[in-house]
């Protein structure tokens, strides 16, 4: 009886191990995922700051179009 308590405990530390090495590639899957949205991420953080200073100029010349034509009171 004792050897078979030491097998069901043998058998159940396999299946938490086997568990564990799983759950280890997923979270590895789950870092490199992350890394990419990261990276995505600032690419658009990027791109929104260049049309920002895009938009920006842009206002700056029409401001400057309706002071010459004096369309603004």
């Amino acid at each position: 009886m004792i050897d078979n308590v030491e097998n069901i405990v043998l058998e159940h530390l396999r299946a938490i191990r086997s568990d564990m090495a799983r759950m280890s590639e997923r979270m590895d899957i789950m870092g490199a995922e992350l890394v990419v949205i990261r990276q995505h991420m600032a690419g658009l953080v990027g791109g929104q700051s260049l049309h920002d200073v895009e938009i920006n100029a842009l206002r700056r010349r029409l401001d400057r179009i309706e002071r010459r034509l004096e369309l603004v009171d």
